[in-house]
């Protein structure tokens, strides 16, 4: 079954949430995307914003997101997305500058909805007022340490003493999350979502133009260049892996990496199925299935993030080789995150 990655989206108010969201439906690339879409008012102006931008959009209004919403409320609305006639690709939670992320990502992570994974944390960050934000905000330290992935926005805004201020600010709140600099809000949608996978031929049949090709502004030239820092990393390898090294990996990755996905091979008895990984900063997700017939056992990974020191990467990995058996006790530091 397929899985739709939820990502939240979140920042302090004015730190250019809409702007990203607007800029990923216009240069969707063919992909679905649904947006959950909340504003603090009477008036949703942000759902007036994407509005018929996206394949499905729910408006969560008069409030707070984690606060107006409870659990059941919010799978009820990813119920009302993940359709298979649908068809999303990517689902979008647009959270009010004043939401707690905590309870939203507790919301995303514990849904018990079979069709969607928790997508990630995306924390938006004014670079020329951050500052100012943080010494009246206290709390945005402790929304930060939460992201999985931090924007550090409008940086032609400002000079770049006051940017490496922030970024060196953000680190101190968030050790390990990949950190990208931009202007505009622009996002790589390759780092949310696997666009390989989730494209399609949308020209086998006639059809009508989407707004967001409407929208598309061919002499934009700064969206056709998005992230010079932007990398993925891949490892192949036959050997099987040693499974506390490897959950060891997965549960803290190196600094810049944002999400690890593929499959591993264990040669642990009762173990010997395939593993499916999917991680977005420190949360993982395991789906064991069997190996098709003809398949060759080996473990399969690709690592995405941004900053990240590649070599790090694949030494580590190697590292998490089973050089030695291992025993069916250490296979509990895997299957505890089989959903």
């Amino acid at each position: 079954m397929k899985r739709i990655p939820v990502v939240v989206v979140a920042g302090f108010l004015g730190a250019g949430k809409t702007t990203m969201l607007n800029h990923l439906l216009r240069t969707r690339s063919g992909l679905r995307i649904g947006v959950v879409v909340n504003d603090f008012g009477a008036v949703n102006i942000d759902a007036m914003l994407v509005a018929g931008q996206v394949d499905g959009a729910v408006s969560l209004g008069n409030g707070c997101m984690c606060c107006t919403v409870d659990d059941d409320g919010l799978d009820a609305t990813f119920a009302s997305l993940v359709t298979p006639r649908a068809g999303l690709d990517l689902i979008v939670v647009e959270a009010s500058g004043l939401a707690e992320p905590r309870n939203l990502i507790r919301m995303v992570a514990g849904s018990d909805n079979p069709r969607i994974e928790y997508g990630g944390l995306l924390y938006l960050v004014d670079a020329r007022n951050y500052t100012e934000t943080r010494q009246q905000h206290p709390r945005i330290d402790q929304h930060l340490a939460l992201a999985d992935l931090v924007v550090l926005n409008k940086t032609d805004l400002t000079g770049a003493d006051e940017v490496e201020r922030a970024r060196l600010l953000i680190r101190d709140a968030n050790a390990g999350a990949p950190i990208i600099t931009t202007r505009d809000a622009v996002v790589d949608l390759a780092l949310l979502v696997d666009l390989e996978s989730a494209a399609r031929d949308d020209d086998a049949t006639p059809r009508q133009l989407g707004l967001d090709e409407l929208l598309a502004d061919d002499s934009d030239d700064h969206c056709g260049h998005l992230h010079h820092d932007y990398q993925s990393v891949s490892f192949v390898d036959p050997a099987s892996m040693n499974p506390r090294a490897l959950a060891a990996f997965l549960e803290q990755p190196p600094t810049g990496v944002f999400r690890v996905k593929g499959f591993v091979h264990f040669d642990v008895a009762r173990h010997r199925r395939k593993y499916v990984v999917h991680t977005v900063g420190s949360y993982v997700s395991v789906h064991p299935q069997p190996w098709d017939p003809e398949e060759s056992r080996r473990t399969e990974l690709v690592v995405i993030g941004a900053g990240i020191d590649e070599d790090e990467v694949r030494a580590v990995l190697e590292k998490a080789r089973a050089d030695d058996v291992v025993d069916a006790q250490s296979m509990l530091s895997i299957t505890r995150y089989v959903r």
